[in-house]
């Protein structure tokens, strides 16, 4: 089962593997038409995301441009970013343990894993009420990608 090709930092990682990192079996679907767990994932956001990710989650400035460190500014979780480019496992993944965590091979983000102050059910709130936000059309791309990528593995 693999979850990131090689085209990220030149690793394919399996589903089990990384998920085992965190230590919990792969997430639910993301419940973004459930009110409740997007008004929670939306309180969640504010406090945790948005202080990177932008209040109306448009990112950072530059964020497909590395900084001298060789860090990527924050990304934007609103249609014009790539959030929606990912299946949910690798979404969860990458909140729960970060993206230096999950990707390994020295790769550099800012990404820190937040599983140690939210559940993983506050993960997935934060990940619908993201997905809550996107077009029709970017959801359905994403609900596709994800029934392929469930098909796939």
């Amino acid at each position: 089962m693999k979850l990131f090709g090689p085209a990220l930092a030149g690793t394919v990682l399996v589903a089990g593997l990384a998920l085992a990192v965190s230590g919990q079996e792969a997430p639910d679907r993301l419940a973004y038409r459930d009110q409740a767990v997007v008004a929670h994932g939306a309180e969640l956001y504010g406090a945790y995301c948005a202080a990177c990710h932008g209040a109306d989650l448009s990112g950072e400035p530059g964020w497909r441009t590395r900084d001298a460190r060789g860090y990527l500014p924050a990304p934007p979780h609103d249609e014009t970013g790539h959030t929606w480019h990912h299946p949910d496992e690798q979404l969860f993944a990458i909140v729960k343990i970060g993206t230096e965590a999950l990707v390994g091979g020295g790769y550099k983000s800012n990404m820190a894993g937040f599983g140690d102050v939210m559940s993983d059910e506050d993960i997935r709130a934060v990940l619908a009420y993201i997905k809550s936000t996107w077009p029709r059309t970017i959801v359905q791309r994403h609900d596709e990608m994800n029934a392929a990528f469930d098909k796939a593995n």
